[in-house]
């Protein structure tokens, strides 16, 4: 029995139908199970350097800040900035006037001190010669006491002898007497007997009389002896006062002589001279301004020695820590272009400062804990060619490349093929206590692994990483070489589930080819 044109229709509508299901569900399948993905071969790199960059300015090692010493008009500036300058150089020169007539008038000051001391020095031949002088008495007085001394011993003998005389004339006078009484002696003879007796008297008295005067004597000498000491202790008193008076010229000299190489070194400094061989990088000082000193001094010019030149530059503190001294680096100045310069770390400031800080930081200051800090590290520039030396200019912008860490033959994949992803959650075996839960606002330990691909199936493997190149990732352990590890951004990577179907990306690849390079 034939069918009927509608039935016909129908039916074909139906198939239609059908078809085009089969092809719409079968498309939404394809898409869905099967994503296309990019896969990079773990190989082993030659080569993986870690690093560290960060940016600053070039800053000589001696950088002077040229300022007035002295008080004056400024007559001359010999140099221009930007100008090479010789250690000794001349740069500035003042108004020497009033300087000039300072040191002419302490020069003569210098000599009215110097006539004192000659003065002094004259009164202390003149104090000397008047002890020599008193000496001289001395010796005379003294010379005088002897002799009144020994006038003593011969008085004091003469007198034992007038009174020996004496006791034989008593004697001889009272024998007399008793024989003239007895009738024996003459008369004539006591008489003789009886001048002898009061002539010895005379003489013992004479002999007495002459041994005070020699007392007296020894002691008018004793007194012009003392005196000639008094004498003598006054002049030596007033060579010693002479003498001070010498020293004390003497000192004033010295002091009037100081002064005057202070007014002669001002005197010099009204011309300034270069204190080291380098470039004048600044000269805010104009001819005809009055330059101040001390507390107030006039800034004149910046000079800095490029015979050795750093790079002072700012490390994150996520960073600082790779950062040690002695480390190699690469510098480039945004003012040479591309060139690069060889450096080598030499100091790692240990205080942080904050990104705004524009005051050094330091304990003293304390910064917003909010804001990023920053570690100060001087790097040395090495090996620099003439024209790049001759080039370099205080200030100008600079970035270091400074290497951290260096491994040879390193097992490496792409820094967008690791992600760090939350533990699967344990299932208990049949009977098994359930594991413990979380305690409440803990979160869970991420573990960071790689998916790679076998066959057309994604498998996770948690792997431990080692230093970080530009592009690239040391892997420590977890993975092998030539495995295909698939690569991508992490928010992609996460809705990857284990043992998911997925097709290799036919197209080639943009970023992340594996080659080694270095890291911010």
């Amino acid at each position: 029995m034939a069918l009927s044109r509608k039935k016909k229709i129908i039916i074909a509508v139906a198939a239609v139908a059908v078809v085009a299901l089969v092809v719409i569900v079968s498309i939404a399948a394809g898409r869905k199970d099967e994503p296309e993905v990019t896969v990079v071969k773990v190989q082993v790199r030659p080569e993986l350097r870690s690093t560290v960059t960060a940016s600053g300015e070039v800053r000589p090692v001696k950088f002077i800040n040229l300022t007035s010493e002295v008080n004056g008009r400024i007559e001359e500036i010999f140099v221009n900035p930007g100008d090479a300058v010789t250690l000794g150089q001349p740069l500035v020169r003042l108004d020497p006037t009033q300087l000039q007539s300072s040191q002419e008038a302490q020069t003569a000051g210098v000599q009215v001190a110097i006539s004192d001391v000659q003065n002094a020095r004259s009164s202390v031949t003149a104090a000397e010669n008047n002890v020599s002088q008193a000496q001289q008495g001395l010796t005379v007085a003294e010379a005088g006491l002897s002799q009144a001394r020994q006038g003593v011993v011969t008085s004091q003998t003469s007198v034992d002898r007038a009174q020996v005389d004496l006791n034989t004339a008593q004697r001889e006078l009272k024998r007399q007497t008793d024989l003239v009484e007895a009738g024996v002696s003459s008369r004539f003879e006591y008489d003789a007997a009886r001048d002898r007796l009061e002539q010895a008297q005379v003489a013992l008295r004479t002999a007495q009389a002459q041994l005070q005067q020699q007392r007296i004597a020894v002691e008018e000498s004793r007194a012009r002896v003392n005196q000639q000491k008094v004498s003598v202790r006054d002049a030596q008193i007033g060579v010693q006062r002479a003498r001070t008076g010498v020293a004390s010229s003497e000192a004033r000299v010295n002091q009037q002589q100081a002064i005057l190489r202070g007014q002669s070194s001002q005197r010099s400094k009204a011309t300034q001279l270069s204190p080291l061989t380098g470039v004048v990088a600044d000269i805010p000082a104009r001819q005809g301004q009055f330059a101040l000193a001390n507390l107030t001094s006039t800034p004149l010019m910046t000079i800095a020695d490029m015979s050795t030149i750093n790079v002072e530059v700012n490390v994150d503190e996520t960073e600082i820590g790779n950062v040690e001294v002695g480390q190699q680096a690469k510098v480039k100045i945004d003012a040479l272009g591309e060139k690069e310069v060889e450096g080598t770390v030499t100091q790692k400031n240990p205080l942080a400062v904050g990104k705004s800080d524009t005051q050094g930081g330091g304990l003293q200051n304390r910064v917003n804990v909010q804001e990023a800090k920053e570690f100060k590290v001087i790097v040395e520039l090495k090996n620099m060619p003439d024209d790049v030396r001759n080039a370099l200019r205080p200030g100008m912008t600079a970035t270091a490349n400074i290497t951290t860490k260096t491994k040879q033959n390193v097992l490496a994949v792409p820094l967008q093929a690791v992600i760090e992803k939350a533990p699967p959650t344990p299932t208990p075996a049949p009977g098994a206590a359930a594991p413990a839960p979380t305690a409440q606002g803990e979160k869970a330990k991420e573990i960071k692994g790689v998916y790679v691909l076998e066959g057309n199936k994604v498998k996770f493997l948690e792997v431990q990483t080692g230093i970080t190149g530009e592009s690239d990732i040391e892997i420590v352990s977890g993975l092998k070489e030539g495995l295909e590890v698939i690569t991508g951004p992490s928010r992609v990577l996460r809705t990857l589930k284990e043992n998911a179907s997925v097709k290799k990306q036919t197209r080639a690849p943009g970023a992340g080819d594996g080659k080694a390079g270095e890291s911010k």
